[in-house]
């Protein structure tokens, strides 16, 4: 069985207040992005990788991978209007009868046990979410007010989202909808149920400044 991992990164990261998107700025010495490759590269299953991002900004990171002697083996492939469109043109450039992982650019602290656990758990069951318990109470906005929800009802989703090539390619043959918030929910719209397997809370996506700081400890505590 072949192993993909799609790593898209075609966000302008707006909330983050800086210069360049946030896949680009420096974590411990080099872009968030190479990071992020390298998890995967040098896990267990050594995925074939396929890198999405926006055009205006290929040049930007081959001049950031020779900066920083990059030479780890990537597809490069150019990310589309919405998210949906980006994981779309990646597919093109996946073979049949394979699992593929979908996985944020800004996700970098990704360990190898989660990676391999969900490329297998989708080997086996056809699809694989990480999830994570909250940790913090939950209130639910309802007409003007809110109202406490159960934390034991709610799962935060995280990537990477694996599915069987089959499955995630015949999800996004589907029309775009702005209903669709990641893979997941693609692969539900066609009636398909997706499997959820255990995250990891230290698999943070990076979305303020001050995530770079925890991202940053997080690097350290982990090597």
């Amino acid at each position: 069985m072949k192993f993909y991992a799609i790593i898209v990164a075609g966000g302008l990261g707006t909330r983050m207040k800086a210069d360049i998107p946030k896949q680009f700025l420096l974590l411990k010495g080099k872009p968030v992005l190479m990071h992020t490759i390298e998890a995967f590269c040098h896990s267990d299953l050594h995925p074939e990788i396929i890198l999405v991002l926006n055009g205006q900004y290929h040049s930007l990171w081959r001049e950031l991978c020779r900066r920083y002697h990059f030479v780890l083996p990537y597809k490069l492939i150019e990310g589309g209007k919405e998210r949906f469109d980006s994981v779309k043109n990646a597919l093109s450039a996946v073979q049949d009868d394979s699992v593929i992982a979908v996985h944020d650019a800004v996700r970098p602290i990704i360990s190898n046990s989660l990676i391999t656990r969900c490329f297998k758990q989708a080997e086996i069951n056809g699809s694989a979410i990480p999830v994570t318990e909250s940790r913090d109470s939950l209130r639910k906005k309802e007409k003007g007010s809110t109202i406490a929800i159960s934390r034991k009802e709610i799962l935060i989703v995280q990537t990477p989202q694996v599915f069987k090539s089959s499955l995630l390619k015949r999800a996004y043959m589907q029309e775009y909808s702005e209903s669709f918030t990641d893979d997941a929910s693609v692969v539900e719209r066609i009636g398909e149920r997706v499997q959820i397997t255990e995250g990891d809370p230290r698999n943070i996506k990076i979305t303020y400044q001050e995530d770079m700081a925890v991202a940053s400890l997080l690097l350290d505590l982990m090597t």
